[in-house]
């Protein structure tokens, strides 16, 4: 998913799914910068990103 803008509380569907217990593939933006903080909507684990990292490991966005 290259030159996409992204906007607080967009959720964005990643390619692999956060190995905790729901397997979930969908994460919620919750910072922005040159750092991109992601929260898991299964279990709430908080991830951080570089951009270009979450740029690569990003599938589409769900919802804005």
């Amino acid at each position: 998913m290259q030159n996409e803008e992204y906007e607080l509380g967009t959720i964005v569907e990643m390619k692999k799914p956060h190995p905790c217990v729901t397997k979930s593939k969908l994460f919620k933006v919750i910072r922005l910068g040159a750092d991109i903080k992601i929260k898991c909507e299964g279990c709430g684990n908080v991830i951080m990103l570089t951009r270009n990292d979450f740029n690569k490991k990003a599938k589409k966005v769900i919802q804005k």
